[in-house]
């Protein structure tokens, strides 16, 4: 099969992908947080969107298979992790529609608007009364802004953040929307003509390069304060979100 993509385009994926499995194995940031901005603005987010899918998908798995029984968050939260993929439908039903470089922009504003909140790590609580009303409607919303940007953690984050629960709840139903999400936005690729076969090709080799990302990243855990790593991280991807609204809007 002969590559559409120029060297310098492939080099970028490259980059983009040992960069973001190195983020998530350092900090534990999103993987398609990090990839997605640094492709975006070389490929338009359309043309990135499929190439993220293989490696957070693995990434994901990766995350639950080491974080207890799955059945707790499915029971509490399961009408939330049932919206989330329908959601992503019809976000991605809007991105059908719009210009690319909209998309991007509003990609911008989510990876902005969660930087602005990892940067600030809010210290608030929901009243335990709301978490089931809410819920349906917090999935629904975040599939929607994952179906248009790709973007996967608002507004979902903040409000498990919000609830009282144990560690490994948390990560399974935050792991477990993202996974159900990655693979509706699979098949909405596949429908819009997005995912082809060289795409979902270039995505399942990235996969080697997000392991090899996060073993380097771990390693480096242990050697730098993973604060200020952190905080460097949100400061270069907020720039990268800067830059997509700058794009798209002019």
């Amino acid at each position: 099969m002969t590559l559409s993509y120029t060297g310098g385009e492939l080099a970028v994926i490259v980059f983009a992908m040992l960069f973001a499995g190195f983020v998530k194995g350092a900090t534990g940031l999103g993987y398609s947080t990090s990839c997605l901005p640094i492709l975006a603005l070389s490929l338009g987010l359309k043309a990135s969107l499929p190439l993220v899918l293989a490696p957070s998908l693995a990434s994901n798995v990766t995350v639950m298979l080491g974080a207890g029984p799955v059945a707790p968050a499915v029971r509490r939260f399961w009408p939330m992790l049932a919206a989330a993929p329908l959601g992503v439908l019809a976000g991605a039903a809007l991105l059908g529609r719009v210009d690319g470089d909209m998309a991007g922009a509003a990609l911008g504003c989510a990876l902005v608007a969660w930087c602005a909140f990892a940067f600030a790590t809010p210290h608030w609580r929901l009243r335990p009364a709301l978490e089931r009303p809410l819920a349906p409607g917090v999935g629904l919303v975040t599939g929607v802004i994952n179906g248009l940007t790709g973007s996967q953690v608002l507004p979902i984050t903040p409000f498990l953040m919000s609830l009282e629960m144990p560690r490994g709840v948390f990560l399974h139903t935050l792991n477990l929307s993202f996974t159900l999400s990655t693979l509706a936005m699979g098949a909405a690729l596949t429908r819009l003509g997005i995912m082809t076969v060289e795409t979902a090709t270039i995505s399942l080799s990235g996969i080697v390069l997000s392991v090899a990302g996060v073993r380097a990243g771990a390693a480096l855990r242990r050697r730098l304060p993973e604060r200020t790593f952190r905080a460097g991280v949100l400061a270069v991807l907020s720039l990268a979100g800067a830059a997509l609204i700058v794009r798209g809007l002019g």
